[in-house]
């Protein structure tokens, strides 16, 4: 068995790789053929991702990362991209911080996103903030919850009817309503 495999695997490679150099002088010619205009399917969206992922680095230097699990433009007229699962990680000074929402809406003429749904933010140092609906004007670096909102700070819980926020400036407005609950820090 062994004398046969040692003469006739030489000559069984041999002759494959005689006929593989062989294969394509022997070919008949070109292969063509026609689409149908009709059968081919046409997409439905200008553009559409999946595992959509956008990295960076924002004017003070601080990495930042934002993904969606998918982002789809309709057409080139309209210049809404539409966004699902958004999450949104970015490394300040004090610590990472991050945003949460189940869909949302990127206007790429007046520069906005509108988020949609349950909003989630958490950041170190013991902050957390949910809200439900809310607009990011990109342009003037602002944030406006388009309902009801509470939340978690180191000085303790906080809740309000609306909430304004400006990122240039860190500060945030507690519209409506708005309730803080202070907890000492020598008390748990």
């Amino acid at each position: 068995m062994i004398a046969v495999a040692r003469v006739g695997l030489p000559t069984l490679i041999g002759v494959l790789a005689a006929f593989l150099v062989m294969a394509p002088l022997t070919a008949g010619g070109d292969v063509s053929f026609v689409l149908d205009k009709n059968k081919v399917d046409v997409a439905t969206e200008r553009m559409k991702l999946q595992s959509a992922q956008y990295r960076g680095q924002d004017s003070k230097g601080q990495a930042f990362r934002l993904d969606a699990g998918s982002a789809i433009q309709k057409s080139s007229a309209e210049p809404i991209v539409q966004l699902n699962r958004l999450d949104a990680h970015i490394q300040l000074t004090d610590g990472p911080a991050q945003i949460r929402a189940n869909t949302g809406r990127y206007d790429m003429d007046t520069q906005k996103v509108q988020l949609d749904g349950p909003l989630n933010f958490t950041a170190a140092g013991g902050y957390d903030l949910k809200t439900n609906d809310a607009t990011l004007d990109l342009a003037n670096r602002t944030m406006r919850s388009g309902g009801a909102v509470k939340g978690t700070v180191p000085q303790g819980v906080f809740s309000a009817n609306a909430l304004r926020a400006d990122l240039e400036g860190r500060t945030v407005t507690l519209d409506g309503n708005a309730r803080l609950r202070i907890v000492p820090r020598g008390t748990k």
